[in-house]
């Protein structure tokens, strides 16, 4: 029920990915009476897919605590219920991105070890696989050990849905020198030459988001927030003026499908609001990739495994 263009493009899309993806078991959460009458109206037949019925809906515009609390049979409430429950395996929504995190934190709950569940984003690269960049708006203020753990999520997904086996991790910062940046860049850097399982490459410029320094590019939600605003801004205004480029092509979100909420007790995925059929379909596929990989598991590990490090050092 969340996005845009809810409930016809959803409904469209969980059509779509249920003939076109091997396996793939979809629960949709919303109001029946409304899905059916869509179906109806353009002839498709769902009795493929389960549906929950949940009377309430998430505003897009709602305070996300505040909805949780009062709504708890809001499609959003009751998908992360059920993904608690493992009744599913993974969750995806296009929907309120406030309320995702919310539901994340409070009913998945952080990984143990975990400080800061964040969000990521696909920066696009000349060469096949994009870049990761973390945190792109869930943390506005973060503290040193919270960007080592961005780090380690980043090096993470790369290698569960990039196959990369050492990827490279980057700083973003205002000059290649260890020295250079706010307090937060410079103590993070020191913490990053230090972590032990990545490979931190160090500073890397603005300038250098798109090229091949740093598979991971690790900065706090509100710099990660900003550089994607920053593509999407000059994506659409070119891409209105008529561009037409293989490479620009790369900056419409429709390509990635979501953003994974990483550090989490459980696969979620978050869209982007104007998110269409084909784009729920790349949602899909993400998910099902995070849950085939165990990417959970991966993070469970290596903040056991961190937390371990902190223990032995004291």
């Amino acid at each position: 029920m969340g996005g845009d263009f809810a409930p016809f493009e959803a409904l469209k899309g969980a059509i779509q990915a249920q003939s076109e993806i091997k396996d793939c078991q979809l629960v949709l959460y919303g109001v029946e009476s409304e899905l059916q009458h869509i179906a109806q109206e353009q002839g498709w037949d769902l009795s493929a897919l389960e549906i929950v019925d949940c009377p309430d809906v998430i505003g897009m515009a709602e305070h996300p605590v505040r909805a949780f609390t009062t709504k708890p049979q809001a499609s959003l409430s009751v998908g992360f219920q059920q993904l608690a429950s493992k009744e599913t395996q993974a969750f995806i929504s296009a929907g309120n991105t406030g309320a995702m995190l919310v539901g994340s934190m409070h009913v998945i709950k952080p990984v143990e070890g975990l400080d800061r569940p964040c969000l990521t984003a696909a920066v696009p690269r000349m060469d096949m696989h994009p870049g990761i960049l973390l945190d792109v708006g869930a943390n506005a203020d973060c503290k040193p050990e919270h960007l080592q753990q961005f780090a380690i999520l980043g090096s993470l997904l790369a290698k569960a849905l990039y196959n990369l086996e050492s990827p490279k991790v980057g700083l973003l910062n205002i000059g290649e020198e260890p020295e250079k940046g706010n307090l937060l860049s410079k103590a993070a850097h020191q913490l990053l030459a230090q972590t032990e399982n990545i490979e931190f490459v160090g500073n890397i410029e603005g300038r250098d988001l798109f090229g091949p320094l740093a598979d991971v590019i690790v900065c706090d939600g509100f710099t990660g927030n900003t550089v994607v605003k920053v593509c999407e801004g000059m994506y659409y205004r070119l891409a209105k003026r008529g561009v037409q480029d293989e490479y620009l092509d790369k900056f419409n979100f429709k390509h990635y499908g979501g953003s994974p909420i990483m550090g989490v007790n459980a696969p979620v995925i978050v869209g982007h609001g104007i998110t269409k059929a084909d784009t729920f379909v790349k949602m899909i596929e993400l998910a099902m990739d995070t849950v085939k990989s165990d990417l959970v598991s991966m993070v469970q590990s290596s903040m056991k495994a961190l937390q371990q490090e902190k223990l032995n050092e004291q």
